[in-house]
């Protein structure tokens, strides 16, 4: 909370500092709906493994009442500065398109016009990526859903699929990179080199755009199911914490800065870690002392983590509010935070 209140301190500030200039103030937001499966059986997936499905009872209310407690908490991400829910959301742990459908169409959200990019994964648990847009602020133009290729032990892993969507946000061209990477079973260490061959695939992603475009603006969102400080980006993806070591071709992850100080998405074996995390490349930062708004750049990133969607007692005390235990439905959001970013840039 209290970093969502220094945040709006900050972008308050700076706008009447620069009162004599309009912005527009776009939110980019990632959010892992924790298993958003609909209540029918599909043979073809093990969702029958899934909370929703193991629920023997009232499927269909808990279903509707999840659906509107998250589009309950996507209303409310980027609202109080963007005055609108996120331009952009990358989301996570869904079963298909029509749960999105249903959720777009939600009474919080179907004023919002939301269009809706998703492909069915190789996943085995039947859990998709997929990114919704504002059809007002942001026009796609290409998307594709790239598979990451994973081998271990000479067997392919069947995880989720890279979802990588071009298009013009305010007529300005951006590249958004959705992630939903392999999870640490069988221990961090084990399971590693899985989320390491994930975030080389991206880093492939990357090359194939800057081969048309110089200086490509490109966010990588998802729920990596790692730190900031874990090798596939430190190693791999070559992420950088610091604005001032950042340089054309370098990679920006504002939220390793938030995990230093003890900041989380999540609760995991009695762990916090911050799985869900935001980045871009260079010509998206705001570098100190520039404060050049003529293209969109980040002004601030943050987690959504209001009192709301906080577990306040039992044994998840203090995680996120999550939606399933032992079984049954708690009547919570996700047991993930949303992350976002604000983008601004002068309104001419």
């Amino acid at each position: 909370m209290k970093r969502i209140v220094f945040l709006s301190v900050l972008l308050l500030n700076f706008l009447v500092v620069n009162g004599q200039k309009k912005y527009k103030i776009r939110t980019v937001g990632f959010y892992n709906l924790e298993n958003l499966f609909d209540t029918i059986n599909d043979t073809a997936k093990d969702d029958e493994f899934s909370p929703m499905m193991e629920l023997k009872t009232n499927r269909s209310k808990v279903y509707w009442n999840k659906i509107d407690k998250l589009a309950d908490v996507i209303d409310q991400m980027g609202e109080e500065k963007a005055k609108t829910s996120p331009a952009i959301l990358g989301v996570a742990e869904i079963e298909n398109k029509q749960v999105l459908e249903d959720l777009v169409k939600s009474k919080k959200l179907k004023k919002k016009r939301y269009g809706i990019i998703h492909f069915d994964s190789p996943d085995k648990r039947g859990i998709d990526v997929a990114l919704l847009y504002q059809q007002r602020y942001f026009k796609p133009v290409h998307y594709e859903a790239v598979n990451p290729n994973i081998y271990s032990n000479n067997k392919k892993v069947y995880t989720r699929d890279i979802l990588w969507v071009s298009g013009y946000l305010d007529n300005e061209l951006v590249h958004v990179i959705v992630n939903h990477w392999p999870s640490r079973r069988g221990g961090e260490a084990k399971s590693r080199p899985l989320r390491e061959k994930a975030a080389y695939k991206v880093s492939q992603i990357i090359e194939q755009i800057r081969e048309k475009e110089k200086n490509p603006k490109i966010i990588i969102m998802g729920d990596f199911n790692d730190d900031p400080t874990n090798s596939s980006f430190k190693s791999v993806l070559k992420t950088k914490a610091k604005k001032k070591n950042v340089k054309p071709g370098d990679i920006y992850n504002p939220y390793e800065k938030m995990f230093k100080k003890g900041l989380n998405t999540l609760g995991y074996r009695d762990n916090v870690n911050l799985f869900d995390q935001i980045m871009f490349t260079y010509p998206l930062l705001n570098k100190k002392g520039e404060n050049d708004f003529t293209s969109f750049k980040m002004f601030k990133s943050a987690i959504f983590n209001k009192r709301f969607l906080t577990q306040k007692k039992g044994r998840y005390k203090g995680y996120p509010f999550r939606s399933f235990s032992n079984g049954q439905y708690t009547g919570g959001y996700s047991d993930h935070y949303p992350v976002y970013i604000y983008l601004i840039k002068e309104d001419k």
